[in-house]
């Protein structure tokens, strides 16, 4: 099929950037965009040309911000990558955020207000396990209530999730790791998506059953429920032990029923995975204006994964609420500097080859895309990984970038809605909180339908405004949030998941 010559084959994103981002392949030759210049190579879709000669040692500019420096001279016309730019300490100005106000008319949909007050999307029953030796246990419990039609008598039970992971035991029974793993346990067992939960221990781990209930409080009843394998008697009778404690369990949670909430009271995760060159364009400022639409109706959002906004950090204390907020960031991204300089690696070891594959070259460059998912509202507090959610509005939580931790993390932390963009099609799903996927690229949106929700591919080529799909995004969110299945929903992800921050030495 010809090319389109008609239509732009790039587009400046900032008056001041000296590249383009192709949005299809550009032959040698061709004239890019309604600039003067032409290409004097093959640009690949969502890659970078330079728009203007740029000289070894000068700042490379996209979305108005420094992305990098030139490692050689740059001809006009020629494709800027890995090959010609690299990492630069230079960073852009941030002058301090003006006051930030939306209002949004009220919105609601239909949840679970829990006893503690708090409100979920999902009404499932967990089945969480100290550690990594009660899994197979907690597995069973899960399958036999299937297999045995146990779960078919509660109908307002959206299913049984057993919650699984590799750690627990051989770490030092104080310290980051430790405090990391049981707030993380905890915490997701406390997310409201939870109706009721059962604990599963062995019996002679670290992370102690007796000591995670007197730490944090926890009194049993009919929505809550613990044991050990080594105290009933072995695998068998566990799992005989677990089908009774759930048989009472589902009764408890199957009690729950969905009512009208204030949109206000969701907590939404952020995320993006496999991003390319259109992620910090399309998706990710979409998802930006749907969580400022959140904030403005009093909901909470929750950007995370600190090595990503590893060079856009100044974007964000320019929009933190006091200066103690940006103190709390600035001390996390110290603490990040010092954990890789201990493992040998440094911040700037992303992008991934994926990312690179897809238009991106420094970490300076994926980050200013990513801080657009935390669209323009002010950063009302930082917290820990997997800590409580303590603010509403925009919260900033340290983590990874590895996004099934990061978000794990955001589920404990009370997320119950998460949002993921991808460029490249990353494959997640989570439980119990629901994800939705956004694609950055129609490309992307056609060739994994079955995988994402909505494509923001549209923005590229102006068939549809950041703000258009915006509003979509938080339409399809209030939807979800009421009972609609997302895509990764309806392909069964999330049950292998959920993946802890494992910090510290395993002994």
């Amino acid at each position: 099929m010809p090319l389109d010559t008609a239509a732009p084959n790039a587009l400046r994103l900032n008056g001041a950037d000296n590249v383009a981002i192709a949005l299809r392949r550009i032959a040698a030759g061709e004239r890019i965009g309604h600039e003067a210049t032409t290409a004097i190579e093959a640009i690949g879709n969502g890659h970078k040309v330079a728009l203007a000669a740029i000289a070894a040692g000068q700042p490379v500019l996209k979305y108005g911000q420094v992305i990098g420096v030139a490692t050689a001279d740059i001809a006009a016309g020629a494709h800027v990558h890995s090959h010609n730019l690299g990492l630069s300490g230079l960073r852009q100005d941030a002058a301090a955020a003006p006051a930030w106000s939306r209002q949004e008319p009220a919105r609601s949909f239909q949840g679970y207000r829990r006893a503690n007050g708090k409100v979920g999307v999902r009404n499932y029953v967990g089945i969480l396990t100290s550690v990594n030796c009660s899994s197979t246990v907690a597995r069973h419990i899960a399958e036999a209530a299937e297999r045995t039609g146990l779960l078919a008598k509660f109908p307002n039970v959206d299913g049984v999730v057993p919650i699984t992971h590799a750690s627990g035991c051989g770490m030092a029974a104080s310290g980051d790791g430790f405090e990391v793993l049981r707030r993380t346990l905890w915490g997701t067992g406390a997310n409201p998506n939870f109706g009721a939960v059962l604990l599963v221990g062995l019996g002679c781990e670290v992370i102690q059953i007796a000591r995670l209930k007197a730490d944090y409080g926890l009194v049993e009843d009919d929505s809550f429920q613990t044991f050990t394998i080594q105290e009933v008697g072995g695998t068998r009778r566990a799992i005989a032990e677990g089908l009774e404690r759930l048989a009472g369990l589902l009764a408890v949670a199957d009690r729950a029923r969905r009512s009208d909430i204030p949109a206000g009271e969701l907590v939404l995760g952020l995320q993006c995975g496999g991003s390319d060159g259109w992620s910090g364009v399309t998706s990710n400022p979409a998802l930006g204006v749907a969580s400022d639409r959140l904030v403005a109706l009093g909901g909470t959002v929750l950007l995370s994964e600190t090595p990503e906004i590893y060079g856009a950090e100044h974007l964000l204390y320019a929009r933190a609420r006091t200066p103690e907020v940006s103190g709390k960031l600035r001390a996390r991204l110290d603490w990040w500097e010092d954990y890789t300089r201990r493992n040998g690696a440094e911040m700037d070891n992303n992008p991934s080859p994926g990312n690179k594959a897809g238009g991106l070259t420094t970490i300076l460059e994926k980050s200013l895309g990513a801080v657009a998912k935390s669209g323009a509202s002010p950063l009302n507090d930082v917290i820990e990984y997997a800590e409580p959610v303590r603010e509403r509005g925009l919260v900033f939580m340290d983590s990874p970038g590895f996004d099934p931790c990061s978000a794990t993390g955001q589920v404990a932390s009370g997320a119950t809605l998460i949002a993921f963009t991808t460029g490249r099609g990353s494959a997640f799903g989570c439980k119990p909180s629901p994800s939705i996927k956004l694609s950055s690229n129609s490309e992307l949106y056609a060739r994994q339908a079955d995988d994402i929700d909505i494509d923001c591919g549209p923005i590229a080529t102006g068939a549809a405004t950041i703000e258009e799909k915006g509003a979509e995004i938080l339409d399809y969110l209030l939807q979800v949030a009421s009972g609609a299945q997302s895509q990764s929903e309806a392909l069964g992800y999330g049950g292998a998941e959920f993946v802890p921050w494992q910090i510290g030495a395993v002994m």
